[in-house]
C-alpha cells in the first residue's frame, strides 16, 4: 500500500491529514462555491467538476471533500450563494432609498454593472432543464417582479399597470441577455450600453 505522506523541504515526514487540515483552513466553503461560480459563469454547468476546479484554486481534491460531499452539493451551494448575494447586494443596497423613482433607477444602473451576475444567470438559462437549476430560477424571477411590482406600485400606479410594467422591465432585462446569446454578441460599447440603460430608464420609470 503506497504511502500518502508527503516530504518537507528537511526530508522530514509530513503526515495527509496535517495536509489535508491546511487546505482546508485556507479555502471555505463559500471560497468553492465563489470559484464554482466563476466557472459556470465562464463555460456553463456542464463544465462544471470537482477535479479542474481544485487544479484552478491550487489544492487537491481532498481539500473539496472537507467540505462537500460531491460535485452536486457544491453546484447547489454554488446556486444560493449567487440567489444570496444578489440579494444582499442589490436588494440590500436599495434599501435605503426612499423615493421609488430613485430606487427604480439605482436598480437600473446596479443590475446594468453587475456583469458577473448576467452571465451566471445567461448560464443558467441554458440549464433550465437540471433539477437544481429551476427552482433557484423560478425562485429568483418571482422575487425581482414581486420587487418590482411593489415599486412602481409605489411611484402610484395601480396593481394592473404595476404588474404589467414589472413584467415587462423583466422581459427586457431576460430579452435582452437572450438576443446577446443568439447572437454570440460581445459586451456592448460602453457609450453605448450606457444610452441604452438610460433609455430604458426614462422608458419604464414613471415620470
Amino acid at each position: 500500500m503506497k504511502s500518502t505522506a508527503a516530504r518537507a523541504p528537511d526530508g522530514g515526514v509530513i503526515p495527509a491529514p496535517r495536509a489535508a487540515r491546511t487546505e482546508r483552513g485556507r479555502l471555505s466553503a463559500d471560497d468553492w462555491a465563489e470559484a464554482a461560480l466563476d466557472l459556470i459563469a465562464e463555460q456553463g454547468i456542464a463544465a462544471l467538476a470537482v477535479e479542474p476546479l481544485a487544479r484552478r484554486l491550487g489544492v487537491t481534491k481532498g481539500s473539496f471533500y472537507w467540505h462537500f460531499p460531491s460535485r452536486d452539493a457544491l453546484l447547489q451551494a454554488a446556486l444560493e450563494r449567487w440567489e444570496t448575494v444578489e440579494q444582499e447586494e442589490v436588494f440590500g443596497r436599495l434599501a435605503a432609498l426612499p423615493d421609488p423613482r430613485e430606487r427604480l433607477g439605482a436598480l437600473f444602473q446596479l443590475v446594468a454593472h453587475e456583469f458577473k451576475s448576467h452571465v451566471v444567470y445567461s448560464a443558467l438559462l441554458k440549464a433550465l432543464d437540471h433539477p437544481a437549476v429551476q427552482p433557484v430560477i423560478e425562485r429568483v424571477s418571482q422575487r425581482r417582479l414581486d420587487y418590482l411590482t411593489a415599486s412602481f406600485r409605489q411611484t402610484g400606479l395601480g396593481r394592473t399597470e404595476a404588474v404589467h410594467r414589472a413584467r415587462l422591465t423583466y422581459a427586457a432585462y431576460v430579452g435582452f441577455l437572450q438576443l446577446n446569446l443568439q447572437l454570440h454578441q460581445a459586451r456592448m460599447p460602453q457609450d453605448e450600453f450606457e444610452d441604452y440603460v438610460a433609455h430604458l430608464t426614462r422608458t419604464l420609470v414613471p415620470a
